[in-house]
């Protein structure tokens, strides 16, 4: 009897492996791990909004709207739990999305309206407030593009015969992912020229996004 279950367990061990049940648990854990460097790099940046608006506001304490902008921005962005559970959730994953998007718009507005004040840009603080965000922005980048090929690969192995049929079995479905219009607006670090000479009473135009 213990022969004939040993027998049995091998077999299906066998049959599971060869119909995808592995690759899943691997796909899962991959797309985990992705996620989970999206919401560290996302934090970093939301962690360095209290300092750049201080900073900003020590110099352009009149650009109420724009500084406002980025706050309310950073409180949206606060305001979703970003739980691994998000992840799974298309509508959801849509929001966070948006809400990520916003506060990029937001801050390279701010950036833009810093053009205006030379003595902002040349305070030290300023600036390295500025190679941070900018350094964070391309970390970024890479943890969505790896997140994006991670649900790609995993999606794949779902949707693929014989594969599909142990996700039917066991209730593996495909994963939502970042979409990726306007991508390269939304990926791009914001920057700012520290050599070029502000106009004198001229307001920069905004990025459009």
């Amino acid at each position: 009897m213990r022969i004939r279950l040993m027998t049995l367990v091998i077999v299906l061990s066998s049959l599971l492996s060869g119909c995808g049940y592995n690759a899943f648990q691997t796909g899962d854990e991959a797309v985990k791990s992705a996620w989970a460097e999206v919401i560290n790099q996302y934090q970093r940046r939301a962690d360095l909004v209290p300092n750049l608006v201080s900073t900003v506001q020590g110099y352009a304490s009149h650009e109420k709207e724009v500084l406002t902008q980025v706050t309310q921005a950073r409180a949206q962005v606060g305001g979703i739990q970003a739980t691994p559970e998000l992840a799974n959730d298309p509508a959801a994953l849509a929001r966070f999305q948006q809400a990520q998007a916003g506060l990029t718009s937001a801050l390279s507005r701010l950036l833009v309206v810093a053009e205006n004040y030379p003595q902002l840009k040349a305070d030290a603080a300023f600036r390295d407030l500025q190679a941070q965000l900018e350094g964070t922005e391309n970390r970024i980048a890479v943890a969505r593009n790896r997140y994006i090929k991670s649900v790609e690969a995993y999606n794949v192995s779902v949707r693929t015969f014989p594969n599909n049929l142990t996700a039917m079995i066991f209730g593996y479905s495909v994963k939502p992912n970042f979409t990726v219009d306007n991508e390269k607006a939304i990926s791009t670090a914001p920057k700012v020229d520290f050599s070029a000479p502000a106009a004198a009473g001229k307001s920069a135009p905004a990025p459009s996004y």
